[in-house]
């Protein structure tokens, strides 16, 4: 795919895909003749999982870690201790993300809250006709 479309599948801009691979969290898997980007659907995927990341604050030295960390778990013959020692990091990121999560949650329900409060502000008040 070239880069238009893959900017189309992932909902990400031209500008961000191309940012993201000056970083290094993903490159394209080749180039046609013409000099064009061209992704697989493996590289879709990476750059849909970094997608996923940028909403819970991520830099992009933690993003190119993780990334790093499960592409060397699927490495076929990894040793035990290096397999348990990056389970480790990926478990540490999974644990920051579920943090990260419960506090966008809180900050999302001081924001309905506000949000609630400017519209009870707003409704038009309905005063009670004077009694007789």
């Amino acid at each position: 795919m070239q880069i238009g479309e893959v900017a189309e599948t992932t909902g990400l801009s031209l500008r961000t895909i191309r940012h993201y691979d000056e970083a290094g969290l993903v490159a394209p898997s080749g180039r046609s003749p013409g000099g064009f980007r061209l992704y697989t659907r493996a590289d879709v995927d990476r750059l849909l999982l970094i997608r996923r990341m940028k909403p819970l604050g991520f830099t992009l030295e933690q993003m190119r870690d993780l990334l790093d960390v499960a592409d060397r778990l699927e490495t076929p013959g990894l040793p035990e201790a290096e397999r348990r020692a990056l389970t480790g990091r990926l478990d540490a990121y999974a644990t920051a993300a579920d943090e990260r999560i419960t506090a966008l949650r809180t900050q999302l329900a001081h924001a309905e809250d506000f949000a609630a409060t400017l519209r009870d502000r707003l409704a038009p008040r309905v005063v009670p006709p004077p009694r007789s």
